[in-house]
């Protein structure tokens, strides 16, 4: 009988004490039960959160002192600058690649600015052969050094003085550091079910047992996208300097990002619980910034930042001459003077300045595969996911030596689509 059809009870009446006894019993079971699951959620949660706190290692920046860069920016809100780089112990046989051994190196190192009003952010990648000057670090017991390798600061005196050589090089003041060993990185991939990039043809490294299968895409596991982020000596760009790695892993990077970001690892729960787990455990980081709810802040303000609006750059740079003695070496030119100028000062980077030499973390508007296939474009006629001019010209870190003259091409990049 519908509530309409139902007579009224007469004036007077008793109440039906069984139905509203009933009513009170549905909602005391229905309050205790979300008391329980709250209760339940919540402390697991906070052992997870512990968990994952757990693995992370922290390293003060205390021993910087006070003799360190002031910000430029004054406006609104404030940029953040994150020194990141990546530990390869490589450890295992028939991993040793550019020869460094087992006792761990680093080679990527990317400068990550968030804008002021988090509307842009920049990931510049700095080649690790540009020659610098390199501060003396661990407290003094390992003397200044001029005209070394970028990535001698972090074997001689970890993150810590890398961070420094970036301050002291830059005058940009990096407030926080964060180091994720590749191995964890591999880990990180296979929680995400793998991730798809578009690979040309398949990337061979013979030398040290590197094979990366062609597709578009090619989704890549854990230990091939370790492959394909290490390799080096591949194609005759490749073996010239670091441009071509760098490139790659912008471009792995950029799809990973995507990769996580999408419906199907967000509404997993396994996978969002597996991969926190294996990002954590891969994960160094400052003092301050040593637990997930601080790293969780820092990405709800990334929320608002689009990914079109995050621009993975190479610092633009030149081969010294081939009868230097930094042969095959590189150099940072007068733009990428401009670049930490213009980061230091909260300012957006000029097309002019990222042709040729970014890669968009955006997904490609048009492609001959899913949606989700990540084949960032770096054809000279400009794509959506570029911020270049159509009429680009070939980027300094693309030239053979600082004399040649541009081209109006860019090498082919080996294992990345055009």
């Amino acid at each position: 009988m519908s509530d309409e059809s139902r007579p009224e009870a007469p004036v007077g009446a008793p109440k039906r004490r069984a139905e509203v006894a009933r009513k009170h019993t549905v909602g005391r079971v229905v309050l205790v039960s979300a008391l329980v699951l709250a209760l339940i959620t919540g402390l697991g949660t906070i052992y997870f959160v512990r968990h994952l706190n757990g693995n992370i290692e922290a390293v003060s920046l205390d021993a910087l002192g006070g003799d360190r860069p002031e910000k430029v920016y004054k406006g609104n809100g404030e940029p953040l600058n994150i020194l990141v780089m990546g530990s390869d112990t490589r450890e295992g046989e028939g991993n040793a690649i550019d020869g460094e051994g087992g006792g761990g190196g680093s080679d990527t190192t990317i400068l990550v600015h968030l804008s002021a009003d988090r509307e842009r952010a920049y990931a510049v990648s700095i080649p690790r052969d540009s020659i610098v000057d390199r501060p003396e670090c661990n407290d003094g017991e390992s003397a200044a050094a001029t005209e070394v390798m970028w990535n001698a600061a972090y074997t001689v005196g970890g993150p810590v003085c890398t961070v420094d050589q970036l301050e002291t090089e830059t005058d940009i003041f990096v407030d926080h550091f964060v180091v994720v060993d590749f191995n964890g990185f591999g880990e990180m991939v296979d929680a995400v079910g793998g991730v798809p990039v578009c690979v040309p043809e398949d990337l061979v490294d013979r030398e040290h047992g590197i094979f990366v299968p062609a597709g578009d895409p090619s989704v890549l596991t854990g230990d091939e996208a370790l492959d394909y982020v290490r390799a080096r000596s591949v194609g005759e760009l490749a073996q010239r300097n670091d441009i071509s790695r760098i490139r790659r892993q912008q471009t792995f990077i950029a799809a990973l990002v995507r990769e996580v970001k999408s419906a199907g690892t967000l509404t997993r729960l396994d996978k969002v619980v597996s991969f926190l787990d294996a990002a954590t455990k891969s994960l160094t980081t400052d003092t301050e910034l040593d637990s997930v709810t601080r790293i969780g802040k820092i990405a709800m303000q990334l929320q608002s930042i689009g990914l079109d609006k995050v621009q993975f750059v190479t610092l633009p740079t030149e081969y010294y001459p081939t009868d230097s003695e930094f042969s095959g070496r590189v150099f940072w030119t007068e733009q990428a003077t401009e670049i930490w100028e213009l980061i230091n000062e909260d300012k957006e980077i000029p097309a002019r300045l990222l042709s040729g030499n970014a890669v968009s973390a955006e997904p490609p508007k048009t492609s001959s595969a899913a949606t989700e296939t990540p084949s960032p474009s770096q054809t000279p006629t400009g794509t959506p996911t570029e911020t270049a001019t159509p009429t680009e010209t070939a980027s300094p870190s693309e030239t053979a030596t600082p004399s040649a003259p541009a081209t109006t091409e860019p090498e082919p990049v080996p294992g990345v689509c055009a």
